[in-house]
């Protein structure tokens, strides 16, 4: 179980200082945003690049950008270890996959909360991951959508024994995590749980073992 903050409700004016409260985190989670795909602009490139630079930790970068295909493969070459491209705005999603994995990246494949996963069942052999969003994707601090249960038992089906990560972003919170991990979901997304907890470490430890106790039971 993998718990991996986003960094969208961080104080982007002291984002070392930020990374540095969550150090039990199995990465971090960069919201990149262009206020095309989505109605948000956020972090680009330079940003992660100054993160890569300060931070040794696994960068998890989500790219919720319109032509993923042209942008991200610099993400993989500034040092990202994992790169998440949205199905719906990729033109050639395999093809991106294949370079994004060429360059020493994790391809991972996105997917908004009404984009069922069964579309992209034959494409689950090219990718590191999964991302399902759990809310639009857009902004922080949405209440889940508990609509989406279904699709990460479906895509934990269609998963099988492949090693690929299953991750949930939006609304992941003390609240919701135990469901997401209970449908199959072994990696987390939880931005203004973590940052807006007291102690935002405490929360990424409190996540990961409420995580582990569902998928127990």
């Amino acid at each position: 179980m993998r718990i991996t903050p986003s960094i969208l409700n961080a104080d982007f004016a002291n984002l070392a200082t930020e990374i540095g409260r969550i150090d039990s985190a199995d990465a971090i989670h960069v919201d990149v945003m262009d206020n095309h795909f989505v109605p948000n602009l956020s972090i680009g490139l330079p940003v992660v690049e100054s993160i890569r630079a300060t931070s040794s930790k696994m960068l998890d970068i989500h790219l919720m950008i319109e032509d993923p295909d042209r942008w991200a493969p610099a993400y993989a070459e500034a040092g990202a270890e994992s790169v998440t491209f949205h199905v719906e705005a990729a033109h050639a999603p395999i093809r991106l996959a294949r370079e994004l994995r060429r360059l020493g990246a994790r391809a991972s494949m996105g997917l908004k909360p009404a984009t069922p996963i069964d579309a992209y069942a034959g494409m689950l052999d090219e990718v590191d991951m999964v991302l399902l969003m759990t809310v639009e994707p857009g902004f922080g601090g949405q209440k889940f959508l508990d609509l989406v249960l279904p699709k990460i038992k479906r895509t934990r089906e269609l998963l099988g024994e492949r090693p690929i990560w299953l991750q949930v972003d939006g609304g992941v919170s003390v609240e919701t995590i135990e469901r997401c991990a209970e449908a199959g979901a072994d990696t987390f997304v939880a931005g203004s749980a973590v940052y807006n907890a007291e102690d935002p470490d405490a929360m990424v430890n409190q996540l990961r073992d409420m995580a582990v106790a569902a998928c127990r039971h």
